[in-house]
């Protein structure tokens, strides 16, 4: 075969071209055995065959189970005891099937399986279920049927994401409310909808949609893959937000979690038909050491056909946009890439890969992408794998952006560890641009992993014990001061600079204080701090509104400028002494002066003869600034001598601002 285009665009991949090239057609083969005549959607049908559908006479319950001798529908139809009229018939390849009459169930009857194998049997509530239900008393949980007899009506059906950059905005349904409980997917249609359209933001990246039975673990810990998680309502209320998201041009994604499952097993597939090896690998390599969880065998063409059929699911029943793949480095790796520094190319090329891994990365952005052309795939991975965002007939993995997990950690680094006066500009702008050529990158200064119990935010990091006491308007505070001017920046240079998209978790934009900590015995079931305070950003005393206010203007102008569809950001100048960084996307230009103390007159910056205008400022009073800028001003670049010498373009720059100026037109006199 030719030389795939990974390998001749990157010389330093050339010496890993065999396995590269190996990795490739391994994939590739994997496709042509599960397609075969077909397409790989219709091999993704198994959503469509196993679990309770309704039929012309009655219903019909199929599931895969090989280990299993019986298996019995329980519920509440038949007082959850065994009956030869709800013992399912076993078939070929380990498959069972159940017919029912009717009257023999009802929607909303809630049921499991009574499953049965060589040296026992268990509860089992169905590997397929497409709605799980959590008793509010006992706090177990039960499949419950949900076939609706009316269908639910899309009011935008046909709706498809435009080819705009995304502008993340992280959410979750739980947390999205003011009270201490757990908050619905109608509040969040209602209330948190129309802020996220008001902030400026294009995609809603929705955390913990699939059953997790413990709220706390953020949807990591998923048992029913199949079920939106009904402690924040029904299936059909989930489409409402989705299809009232698209109605004011909003795509939606999910995360989507197919690195590992949770290890219950009465309501999870841990152990489900008995083995423990029915979806993953037995022994150490089926579960991961950091996570308590299991790990999927991949290399079986039945859970491929589980997983695949998980992501048909969602984008067609549900009609969401895409996916952020979790933990994509855990997949990758088998030692899980725990505590491992990639340092050099041949970390990627070497027996510690997972080549059943990888095939499974190009079947599922394979699918995506052939059920709909414009879904986004989203890879969350920190070793740096080269092609993993690059397509799949250049040789790579199919990801269509990479989430650039350096750069909040470069944040907090320079925050926690560096002195104001010390920080190095040249250093901030590499590590914000520093990506593959070949790729697409998520940027962000924050998500919610830095908003956890046990980390800080940006904003408590610069602000602290503060944030309780000096945040109202009329109490002045130093501290607060730099925090406000340092948010601002930051996230101006992250997205600005951003490798294609950017992302922010919510509540984030106007500094949302505190951590997330969900209710655990550790804090005696509180959801004191698993809440968004969003009247902190209504309050007109109080300063959080500056931040939200100037994060809606930097998404309006990223957002109607297209600026992330510029894939250049060139470097124009920067002074570490001086504490200035430039630098150019498009036709705006972009200055930092990250100095905590000295403001710059007339600060000369060269650059070709042009003229500019302010678009807008950090330092702005609307966003909590001094107005000590001037944007009302035309500012033309001046010539050091005589009119063709290095010509320079003069800034006031007051300490800790930034200024975002347009290039216009501009015609040199002669």
């Amino acid at each position: 075969m030719d030389k795939l285009k990974l390998i001749a665009n990157d010389p330093y991949l050339e010496p890993h071209a065999e396995v590269i090239t190996s990795r490739y057609q391994a994939a590739t083969a994997k496709y042509a055995e599960l397609a075969g005549q077909q397409s790989l959607r219709d091999f993704a049908s198994g959503h469509l065959w196993y679990g309770l559908h309704r039929t012309d006479s009655g219903w019909v319950i199929r599931d895969w189970a090989p280990n299993a001798d019986a298996i019995y529908m329980i519920g509440d139809f038949n007082q959850w005891r065994e009956g030869n009229s709800y013992r399912l018939n076993k078939l070929e390849n380990g498959n069972w099937e159940l017919f029912l009459a009717e009257n023999q169930v009802r929607q909303d009857d809630l049921y499991a399986f009574s499953m049965h194998w060589p040296g026992g049997s268990g509860k089992r509530i169905p590997a397929w279920a497409n709605r799980v239900a959590q008793d509010e008393q006992t706090l177990d949980f039960n499949a419950q049927i949900w076939v609706p007899e009316k269908l639910f009506e899309w009011k935008f059906p046909d709706y498809q994401r435009g080819d705009e950059a995304p502008l993340i905005y992280e959410s979750h349904i739980g947390m999205a409310g003011e009270e201490e409980r757990v908050h619905t997917y109608n509040e969040f249609r209602e209330n948190v909808l129309p802020r996220i359209k008001e902030a400026g933001y294009n995609t809603i990246q929705l955390m913990a949609i699939p059953e997790h039975p413990y709220y706390g673990s953020f949807g990591y810990h998923v048992s029913s893959f199949f079920a939106p998680s009904s402690r924040f309502g029904t299936p059909d209320e989930l489409k409402r937000l989705i299809d009232e998201a698209h109605g004011m041009g909003i795509a939606v994604i999910m995360d989507l979690v197919h690195s590992h499952a949770v290890r219950n097993e009465v309501e999870g597939l841990g152990k489900y038909d008995g083995s423990r090896y029915q979806f993953f690998h037995n022994g150490p390599r089926g579960e991961h050491p950091a996570w308590d969880s299991y790990c999927f065998n991949y290399g079986k063409n039945e859970v491929l056909h589980f997983l695949l059929s998980n992501i048909r699911l969602w984008l067609e029943e549900f009609k969401f946009d895409g996916f952020r793949f979790d933990g994509v480095t855990s997949m990758l790796y088998f030692d899980h890439g725990l505590g491992k520094a990639f340092t050099n190319y041949s970390d990627y090329f070497n027996e510690n890969l997972d080549g059943e891994a990888i095939s499974y990365f190009y079947l599922a952005n394979k699918l995506i992408h052939e059920i709909n052309p414009r879904a986004l795939s989203i890879a969350e991975e920190m070793s740096g794998m080269p092609g993993l965002a690059t397509r799949l007939e250049d040789g790579g993995y199919g990801f269509d952006y990479r989430m650039a997990m350096g750069v909040p950690d470069f944040w907090i680094k320079l925050i926690k560890e560096i002195p104001d006066d010390n920080w190095d500009m040249g250093q901030i702008f590499h590590e914000l641009t520093s990506k593959r050529l070949d790729e697409k990158v998520v940027s962000y200064a924050e998500s919610h992993d830095q908003a956890l119990v046990g980390d800080k935010t940006i904003i408590f990091r610069l602000v602290d014990k503060e944030m309780y006491f000096s945040m109202r308007k009329d109490q002045p505070n130093m501290i607060v001061d730099r925090g406000i001017a340092l948010h601002k920046m930051i996230r101006l240079a992250t997205a600005s600079a951003a490798g294609g998209s950017y992302l922010n978790f919510m509540g984030n934009e106007f500094g949302h204080p505190e951590w997330i900590d969900f209710p655990r015995e550790g804090n005696n079931w509180s959801f004191k701090n698993a809440r968004r305070l969003w009247h902190l950003a209504d309050d007109p005393e109080l300063r959080f509104h500056w931040l939200s206010d100037f994060d809606k203007i930097l998404m309006d102008w990223i957002r109607e400028n297209r600026l992330l569809e510029i894939p250049e950001v060139h470097w124009c100048y920067d002074n570490k002494a001086d504490k200035i960084l430039v630098y150019q996307r498009g036709d705006f230009l972009i200055v930092f002066n990250f100095n905590p103390v000295q403001s710059f007159t007339d600060y000369g910056i060269a650059y070709e003869p042009s003229k500019f205008k302010i678009i807008f400022n950090t330092d702005e009073s609307r966003f909590g600034g001094q107005d000590r800028i001037d944007d009302r001003m035309t500012y033309y670049t001046r010539p050091s001598a005589g009119m063709t010498s290095q010509h320079y373009l003069h800034l006031y720059l007051p300490a800790r601002t930034a200024l975002v100026l347009k290039k216009e037109s501009f015609k040199r006199i002669r």
